[in-house]
């Protein structure tokens, strides 16, 4: 695997967690395959990782996401404090429109949703909070890379996921920073084929009373 960090035990440890992360309950077979990764490396480092609370095991002995992560990703949480800033707008939008919605931020390898708000309908689109999603696709990914329209948001339609539209608008800083992305999500049935008509303007306004703070 290529070296991320050029510390390779630190690279290859967090190859091991961000497979679990992704394909879930899995056997060493299936660890090894999803990582690359040498099967007694593989099986050394997720033993390793298993001491210190990151990584556990189920009554099948498959490897999983350990517990340990759980107050990490609350301290994280704790510590980034956009996600508190904006929940009152991102909650007010939600109500308002009745839809899933979601603030993304951006890291190297993907867009992170780092608050996530279910719709009470029955069918909705569920994005869990802490999920890593692609950038190149969906309307947040394609904002927190840099497109913007015209009307200051972005729409998709089934462009990452069947039968599932959003649309989505830059969350900036006082200095015109992109620090996030807020997004409406859910069936195009509900949202039609072009959310942003429906929806744009009050994606952009959420976007904006989070830059003023509330």
């Amino acid at each position: 695997m290529d070296s991320v960090s050029n510390v390779g035990v630190v690279d290859k440890a967090v190859s091991v967690l961000r497979a679990l992360e992704r394909a879930g309950p899995v056997g060493l077979s299936e660890l090894q395959a999803a990582t690359g990764l040498p099967r007694a490396t593989a099986h050394r480092l997720a033993v390793a990782l298993e001491q210190h609370g990151l990584v556990r095991r189920d009554a099948d002995g498959r490897f999983r996401l350990g517990l340990g992560l759980v107050g990490l990703g609350r301290a994280a949480a704790e510590g980034f404090p956009l996600a508190a800033l904006a929940r009152p707008a991102l909650t007010a939008l939600r109500d308002e429109t009745g839809e899933s919605v979601q603030l993304f931020v951006r890291e190297p390898d993907g867009r992170r949703c780092v608050v996530s708000l279910q719709s009470s309908h029955g069918l909705r689109w569920i994005v869990p909070d802490g999920a890593l999603l692609p950038l190149h696709v969906g309307s947040a990914g394609r904002v927190l890379s840099g497109e913007v329209g015209l009307d200051g948001w972005v729409e998709s339609v089934e462009e990452r996921e069947p039968g599932v539209a959003s649309v989505s608008a830059p969350v900036t800083g006082a200095d015109g920073s992109l620090l996030a992305a807020i997004s409406i999500s859910g069936p195009v049935e509900r949202l039609s084929r072009q959310p942003g008509r429906r929806f744009g303007a009050a994606v952009v306004a959420s976007a904006t009373r989070i830059v003023a703070g509330g």
